[in-house]
């Protein structure tokens, strides 16, 4: 993934008002951020432990969304992540993005189970472990596991801006 700016990150929000990208609270780390290992970039709103944003460059432009999530809990239950297929006992959340546009300011809305921490592409590419069998084993090779995350964060991202 190409490095983001903040100006960039704030404008690319599809679902929610100029206002509210503006008062989001965005990493300012950027800088830091192992872009070569992102296929998207992903937080957590440290003023709002139930907010989550990620932001991704798709057909070369950035797309970002506001999700809304509760606070990460530890669990004792296995789930798997829709985006990057990684299990974890309790680090995944289901993940609601409000849809852009006029649907989205009626209340409609879509979701997906994601992980909490949003280091799915840290997972694919075993720079973060999960724990035991957390990653299944897979035929796959890495590239294809990129792209089968990339296409299933494009999937999500669809159906947010249909």
């Amino acid at each position: 993934m190409n490095p983001l700016t903040e100006q960039e990150i704030r404008a690319a929000f599809v679902n929610c008002s100029k206002g509210e990208a503006k008062r989001l609270s965005v990493p300012r780390d950027l800088v830091e951020r192992p872009w070569d290992d992102l296929d998207f970039l992903g937080w957590r709103d440290p003023r709002a432990p139930d907010r989550a944003c990620l932001a991704v460059e798709l057909d070369g432009r950035p797309v970002a969304l506001t999700l809304r999530s509760p606070a990460v809990t530890p669990g004792t239950r296995r789930s798997m992540c829709s985006i990057c297929m990684t299990t974890h006992t309790g680090g995944v959340s289901l993940m609601v993005a409000a849809k852009a546009g006029k649907a989205g300011q009626q209340g409609n809305s879509v979701g997906a189970y994601i992980c909490s921490d949003l280091a799915c592409s840290l997972y694919v590419r075993g720079k973060k472990d999960a724990g035991i069998g957390a990653r299944l084993h897979e035929s796959l090779t890495l590239e294809e596991k990129i792209e089968r995350t990339v296409a299933n964060l494009a999937a999500f991202i669809a159906q947010v801006t249909a």
